[in-house]
């Protein structure tokens, strides 16, 4: 040993002092020095089978993946359903889990199940991202709106969502209600434009006994930019334990109720506005047009 080692001829107490170094948490350089051993073939030797401590690994970018296929290997996961997943090689996932074990086989019908699933789920995402797709295109193709594009957008939406006058019930005035934010918004918008004075535009809200109130009401309260000193009593629906629900969770505001007062004048002329759309839109010569 003292022929082959030189210096290094008591290689047993310098390995039993190079170990509890690194067991101490240094690294090769620092037990390199402390040591004096120069040559990287001894120090190898004296560290061997010692594993070096965690602050001296480099970051793997593959960590994550690696951590992820040996979680899905440990679930019972294939090869190809781990490629598929994360998107990595074959042999690479194989050298990752290779020391866990072997998934049990599963039933021909349930594998069947599995990539039939895997395909389904494929085909929503597609869809999804078509229909995004589809949606920002039409969205894009509307452009800026003209004063006469955004009058003839406001009576058509009172016409079709806001309160009407019947001849069995004499109600000539302007009442909208809805519970979609982005209708009220274009409705008051309507309402900028005809130049109806905000201090004449009257606020209240329906929703179902319970709903979290107050915090709808506060949703629509900063929605229509005003205090809720401005708002009318809100209108609460009783429970009825027959009937099932489906407008609940975060997202059921109730709705919103906008009234403009002393508006019976107003309501006329929009009723006029609408049948004038209409007539327009199915004059004789509507084909000569295009």
């Amino acid at each position: 040993m003292a022929q082959t080692y030189g210096k290094y001829a008591d290689f047993e107490g310098l390995r039993e002092r190079a170990v509890a170094l690194r067991r101490e948490g240094l690294s090769r350089r620092q037990i390199r020095d402390r040591l004096h051993v120069d040559n990287n073939d001894i120090l190898n030797r004296l560290l061997e089978g010692e594993p070096p401590p965690a602050w001296t690994k480099r970051p793997n970018a593959k960590d994550d993946l690696r951590d992820r296929a040996r979680e899905l290997r440990l679930q019972g996961w294939t090869y190809d359903r781990i490629q598929l997943e994360l998107g990595c090689a074959k042999s690479s996932i194989s050298l990752w889990v290779r020391d866990l074990p072997r998934p049990e086989r599963r039933d021909p019908a349930e594998q069947a199940r599995l990539a039939s699933r895997k395909r389904w789920e494929h085909e929503l995402a597609v869809r999804d991202e078509e229909r995004r797709a589809t949606k920002k295109a039409a969205r894009e193709e509307i452009g800026e709106l003209s004063d006469r594009d955004l009058f003839i957008a406001g009576v058509a939406l009172y016409w079709a969502e806001g309160s009407k006058d019947k001849p069995h019930a004499r109600r000539e005035r302007v009442a909208f209600v809805n519970s979609d934010p982005d209708m009220i918004r274009l409705f008051l918008a309507w309402l900028d434009l005809i130049r109806v004075e905000r201090a004449d535009v009257g606020f209240r809200l329906m929703i179902h006994e319970s709903a979290d109130v107050e915090g709808a009401e506060k949703y629509w309260a900063d929605l229509v930019g005003t205090d809720l000193d401005h708002f009318g009593k809100t209108t609460l629906k009783r429970h009825n334990p027959k009937t099932v629900r489906k407008n609940t969770g975060e997202s059921y505001r109730g709705c919103l109720v906008v009234t403009v007062r002393q508006s019976a004048e107003l309501y006329r002329r929009v009723e006029g506005w609408w049948c004038g759309i209409v007539d327009a839109a199915t004059a004789p010569d509507l084909g000569n047009r295009i």
